[in-house]
């Protein structure tokens, strides 16, 4: 639509969302386009693996299983291996990890970072819940091993232990990154952190037999996806309210919260 200036200068073309959306002036419109770009390129993949579980593509399949039978037979000559593996996805199961992050709840609401705390909740909720749904549409059986060394109930894909363990991970770094400051030693110790209890614990289901290499892989792509979208959201919402965008992987979601405010309270 045209306008005209208010000193006679002529008219001039007000720019659409759609062609400002890549403009570093306008950085709501930047910021949600690439937070758009982020999300679609971790569920296309998931998307595309869960297709080829449903469709039982022979190769997947081929993979599956070769893994399987390869860390059980290990599994079957190591039990401290055994052992440990159980420890860890115990440890690290859903249920810990939702305790821990209503923990970061509470205290976050202690901190008055009422908005972060409902980013936590919101992002461990709609994970769970996606997990869950997921799980009941594509009813995939786990796998059936010859002298299991573990058991587990309920249908396999995605991994429930894979996705929650990315999902607290995500949180917890997001969460505690303003914290270590201009420490790189630190901020690196807290990313290895998250990677490890992510990255174990999906690994662990499949040395316990519980689950196949896919439904972990998809529980970690799920998990990042979630992740992508709430971290999106929390960040626009930053925007709009006029914060300085975060650099969110050296200062978390929330740089603020580690800055005390003029009346000694916290983000």
């Amino acid at each position: 639509m045209n306008t005209s200036d208010a000193g006679g200068q002529g008219p001039t073309v007000e720019r659409s969302w759609r062609s400002r959306r890549l403009d570093p002036d306008h950085s709501l419109g930047l910021l949600l386009t690439l937070a758009a770009t982020a999300v679609f390129l971790v569920l296309v993949p998931f998307a595309l693996l869960a297709l080829l579980v449903l469709a039982a593509w022979p190769p997947l399949y081929r993979l599956d299983t070769a893994v399987a039978d390869a860390l059980h037979r290990y599994a079957l000559d190591h039990p401290a291996w055994v052992r440990l593996m159980s420890l860890w996805t115990d440890i690290f199961a859903p249920g810990p990890l939702r305790v821990a992050a209503g923990l970061v709840v509470a205290w976050l609401l202690l901190r008055r970072a009422p908005r972060l705390a409902l980013w936590v909740g919101t992002t461990m909720t709609v994970g769970g819940l996606l997990g869950v749904l997921l799980k009941l549409l594509v009813g995939r059986h786990r796998p059936e091993l010859l002298d299991p060394v573990a058991r587990a109930t309920g249908y396999s894909f995605p991994s429930g232990h894979a996705l929650n363990a990315t999902l607290a991970a995500g949180v917890l770094l997001l969460v505690f990154l303003p914290f270590t400051g201009d420490r790189r030693p630190l901020r690196w110790a807290l990313w290895a952190a998250a990677v490890l209890i992510a990255v174990v614990t999906g690994l662990s289901r499949i040395a316990l037999g519980v689950h196949w290499i896919s439904d972990v892989v998809g529980g970690w792509l799920l998990g990042l996806a979630v992740l992508a979208a709430t971290t999106a959201a929390f960040r626009t919402w930053r925007t709009g309210a006029g914060r300085r965008p975060a650099r969110t992987a050296r200062e978390g979601v929330e740089p603020e919260l580690a800055e005390p405010g003029p009346d000694g309270s916290h983000a």
